[in-house]
């Protein structure tokens, strides 16, 4: 039986294989491919829904304890790839 997460956005519990792995190093949000990099992470649907909502929810800083705001330009640039693969466009 797989692992199951909560996504911090939507607050969905879906398998570990369905959620992106999201870190914090210097105070930048960085998408844990592999899931084994070092650190707490925090679980978040692939979707531009489910980051919003945890961005406007501030759930990305009380999720990986950090204080003060957070570079979100590595993660929204990962997701922007992401939906042109999954779209077909380049």
């Amino acid at each position: 039986m797989e692992p199951v997460r909560t996504c911090v956005g939507c607050r969905a519990r879906a398998s570990r294989s369905a959620l992106l792995r999201v870190i914090a190093t210097d105070s930048r949000l960085i998408i844990d491919e592999p899931g084994s990099m070092p650190g707490r992470g925090a679980w978040v649907h692939p979707d531009r829904t489910c980051v919003e909502l945890a961005l406007q929810r501030r759930a990305f800083v009380r999720a990986l304890r950090v204080s003060g705001p957070l570079d979100t330009q590595t993660l929204e640039e990962r997701l922007n790839s992401y939906g042109n693969q999954v779209n077909g466009s380049k």
